[in-house]
């Protein structure tokens, strides 16, 4: 890992980035618009069928300068960004945001909701997990809830979680892409049934881009 001081990761001038790339969106009510995702490694969640396990040990990431990220982002056309993990509120992107918003880009956030929030956000999708259950004010100030159904107790879950947001949040059921031959139909049914739910498709992986 490169040389910094604790105040660079603590202020968030540095942030163990895993990658950074332009792509569409490929989940959530924002599907198929495009952006500059940003993805910080670390996480503690830890969620046995997560599909980036390699984002988990943020020791393997090199630590890299928040502005050069910025510059990267503000670089593309979309004047959007997105920043997940990982856990991305691991860390403080207080910073981070305050520079994307000198330069009129919009921010969007991905978050287990396990970390007290830093940040300015346009945009918070909230991907709540058993394992590590999201800090209570973080549901009010999700725009977008977003739960993987891995097996047919998420959709309990998922309600309970539903009960926290507020109102106008909006709903979104994904199946967990392992299993998603066997899951779909029953998302499908229980959206049919259950009104206020929608479907989130990774929809990058069946269009083949990142």
């Amino acid at each position: 890992m490169n040389h910094y001081s604790p105040e660079q990761l603590e202020q968030g001038t540095l942030l163990p980035l895993m990658e950074e790339f332009y792509s569409l969106q490929g989940e959530g009510i924002h599907s198929g618009k495009p952006a500059y995702f940003v993805r910080i490694g670390g996480c503690d969640v830890g969620c046995y069928w997560c599909d980036v396990k390699e984002s988990w040990n943020p020791e393997i990431h090199p630590l890299t300068s928040a502005d050069l990220i910025v510059r990267n982002a503000a670089a593309c056309p979309a004047r959007a960004i997105v920043v997940t993990g990982g856990e991305p509120l691991m860390y403080n992107l207080d910073y981070l945001c305050s520079e994307l918003k000198k330069r009129n880009i919009l921010t969007y956030l991905e978050t287990s909701g396990a970390y007290p929030l830093t940040g300015a956000w346009d945009w918070i999708c909230l991907s709540p997990k058993k394992k590590k259950e999201p800090l209570a004010p973080l549901y009010s100030l999700a725009n977008e809830l977003k739960v993987i159904i891995f097996e047919n107790d998420d959709f309990e879950w998922a309600e309970d979680n539903a009960r926290k947001v507020a109102q106008g949040c909006h709903l979104l059921l994904q199946p967990e892409w392992s299993r998603r031959k066997e899951m779909m139909p029953r998302v499908i049914d229980y959206v049919k049934t259950h009104t206020d739910w929608r479907i989130s498709l990774q929809s990058h992986k069946y269009m083949g881009i990142p």
